[in-house]
């Protein structure tokens, strides 16, 4: 087998950290950089260094922000009566394309996972409490992911607020739009019966 020379062998390790990112496509992204013109590669790692000096997470929400705070935050258009709380900051953007929620945002960086090694003290679930004492919300809506790790989340989190008493709901599961009954699995048949609706 050919070597390698030492810095492609550096880039390939670099981009297999990435999550998502396998031996095999950090190989071939590897060589794709390698094949593109030097400008382009100057550009991709000033922006690489330009996300680390500038970019950081909210002071209050942890949401992706320029400053202390984001721009979900600071916007007087927000209903601050509404809080939902999410595990990543790509839920938020998810959440910010359908244009159906004007509420603020509590990001908690992940999900509970024993397995994973992941408690409520890796989470920012004590600043939620911590922000729900002292913000006036009257809704928080737990829109965690509908997996095993997203119910337990929701679940705990929904003991944690209780004693708060504020409003605390979840996102409705059920089939996709578009989707087939016959490929659906029991699960979310189940859910979408318990969940149903009038007209």
């Amino acid at each position: 087998m050919a070597e390698v020379p030492a810095p492609l062998t550096r880039v390939m390790e670099e981009l297999g950290r990435l999550p998502g990112i396998g031996p095999k496509t950090a190989q071939r992204l590897s060589f794709y950089i390698l094949r593109t013109p030097r400008d382009s590669v100057e550009r991709l790692a000033a922006a690489l260094v330009d996300v680390k000096a500038r970019i950081r997470f909210c002071d209050e929400c942890f949401f992706i922000a320029e400053g202390e705070r984001c721009a979900i935050c600071l916007s007087s258009r927000r209903d601050r009566a509404i809080l939902c709380v999410v595990e990543e900051p790509l839920d938020v953007m998810a959440i910010e394309r359908t244009g159906e929620y004007n509420g603020i945002y509590h990001v908690l960086h992940g999900a509970l996972s024993p397995i994973d090694g992941i408690g409520p003290g890796e989470l920012k679930i004590a600043e939620l409490v911590s922000r729900l004492r002292r913000e006036p919300v009257s809704e928080v809506i737990l829109a965690c992911d509908p997996d095993m790790e997203g119910e337990a989340t929701a679940v705990y989190l929904a003991q944690q607020l209780a004693p708060l008493g504020i409003q605390t709901s979840r996102l409705a599961h059920g089939l996709p739009v578009g989707g087939e009954l016959e490929y659906a699995d029991e699960l979310t048949l189940a859910r979408a019966f318990s969940g149903r609706r009038s007209f």
